[in-house]
């Protein structure tokens, strides 16, 4: 199975790329994924420059975020010609540089939008890109996300409406971001909701639920099992770890690696 790491939620501070990137390899790790990566060359850490610190020690780049932001998504006519516009940079990018899939946002609910409305205009707005995704062979991940907890009133905020709007859509490239976490809070059944969820999926991120920390014995969730039943239902993505450690970074990276091998 292969995995990632979230960079933004395991390097420490003052932390190199080449220091945190050696580390992950030698665990084991084949790549690692970014949150709103900067575009500008002469920035140190741009995506260009990280995939290339990544590349030098074994690691490739499997994700990072398409568009700005969570709250104002595809599902708002108002959001798309500046959504277009970043995701267009971003499949371009990702292209370039061999990295197979870009997370994109529904946004959140609006007074008057209801969610069969709200899937009919993230559709509309998914269909302006979407053919170029197909062109550059890059994945759009729409991330599922809780709305109890985490990000109240965002729309994809269960497995089957993403599964809609990646049916709606009609393309191979329109894919479902599996958040282990996020869907655990809104409607638990996990292995059910990936095997609903199997056609369409682009990516998987974990974190322990409650508290999305470490993958430990103090969260409910039985990962083994998940990563079993990803296997069994042939997922040949990333599975990539997207938690806060309570304890050292490392360690807790190390950990979820080890269990979900």
């Amino acid at each position: 199975m292969k995995q990632s790491f979230c960079l933004p939620c395991f390097r420490t501070q003052g932390q190199s790329l080449g220091d945190i990137f050696t580390k992950a390899a030698s665990i084991g790790f084949a790549a690692t994924e970014l949150w709103a990566p900067s575009f500008d060359s002469n920035d140190p850490e741009s995506l260009e420059h990280i995939s290339e610190a990544a590349r030098s020690a074994g690691l490739s780049v499997s994700s990072f975020t398409g568009h700005e932001s969570i709250d104002n998504g595809l599902n708002d006519p108002s959001q798309w010609d500046r959504i277009e516009f970043e995701l267009e940079r971003s499949i371009r990018a990702a292209a370039k540089l061999g990295i197979p899939g870009i997370i994109c946002f529904s946004g959140t609910r609006r007074p008057g939008v209801s969610d069969a409305y709200g899937l009919a205009l993230f559709t509309k707005g998914a269909r302006r890109i979407v053919k170029l995704a197909e062109e550059c062979s890059v994945n759009l991940n729409l991330e599922v996300l809780n709305s109890r907890i985490d990000h109240p009133n965002y729309m994809a905020d269960t497995v089957d409406w993403a599964i809609a709007a990646c049916e709606a859509v009609n393309s191979p490239r329109m894919k479902l971001l599996f958040d282990i976490y996020h869907v655990q809070i809104m409607e638990g059944d996990l292995i059910r909701a990936l095997r609903r969820a199997q056609p369409y999926l682009g990516h998987v991120h974990t974190a322990g639920n409650p508290g999305r920390h470490e993958l430990d014995g103090f969260q409910e969730i039985n990962y083994p099992a998940l990563v079993s039943e990803l296997d069994r239902l042939g997922y040949e993505g990333f599975i990539g770890h997207e938690f806060f450690a309570t304890g050292d970074r490392l360690a807790g990276l190390t950990a979820a690696f080890e269990i979900c091998r």
